[in-house]
């Protein structure tokens, strides 16, 4: 599986239409809706915003498309196509439509919407997908320092922390280093 860092844009002209496909990195399903949002409200003029996401959740895979008023199936499920054949989750891809006048068919439908969202993968910068895991610990202040090279050489983050008597820390980073975490930093489970 792999995802993307950050967002993307090609613009594309077919048959004097203007297709605009955009790529853009979303964790969670309100996010994409939110993305979808934007996109509406920066192209109030367009014809057809047809999109596609899929994303990783704790009870499996949402997956989302559509057409956007174009024939069924000739919009959405083409740019879900090629995130699917990519194995590209935790992704949103829009293609924004201005009609230009002349009719593309079916099957012209198909091959923009579908060309325009390989071309914006292509564009975007994908890296492996890393499963990242939360954990709560609590330190006294001598090991905060410690702890924050640990966390740099496991690719962690401090998420949350609240300073009293002693520290508690809300951490994020790869599933996969969690446990050599906390063999360093014991009693925190």
């Amino acid at each position: 599986m792999h995802c993307v860092k950050s967002t993307r844009t090609i613009e594309d002209t077919i048959k004097k239409s203007r297709f605009i496909g955009v790529i853009v990195p979303c964790d969670s399903e309100n996010e994409a809706v939110q993305n979808l949002k934007k996109l509406y409200a920066e192209h109030p003029n367009a014809n057809h915003i047809a999109f596609a996401y899929r994303i990783k959740t704790g009870q499996g895979f949402v997956s989302r498309f559509h057409d956007a008023g174009e024939p069924a199936g000739t919009a959405g499920k083409p740019i879900f196509q090629h995130i699917e054949g990519k194995q590209l989750i935790n992704v949103l891809i829009a293609v924004i439509r201005y009609f230009g006048g002349i009719k593309l068919g079916a099957g012209g439908l198909t091959r923009a919407y579908g060309n325009s969202a390989k071309s914006v993968i292509e564009a975007a910068e994908i890296h492996p997908y890393v499963e990242q895991a939360k954990i709560r610990l609590t330190l006294d202040y001598s090991r905060m320092q410690p702890l924050e090279y640990q966390l740099k050489k496991l690719d962690g983050r401090i998420v949350e922390q609240d300073f009293a008597e002693q520290i508690k820390l809300l951490i994020e980073l790869p599933a996969d280093n969690v446990e050599t975490l906390l063999q360093s930093f014991p009693g925190n489970a």
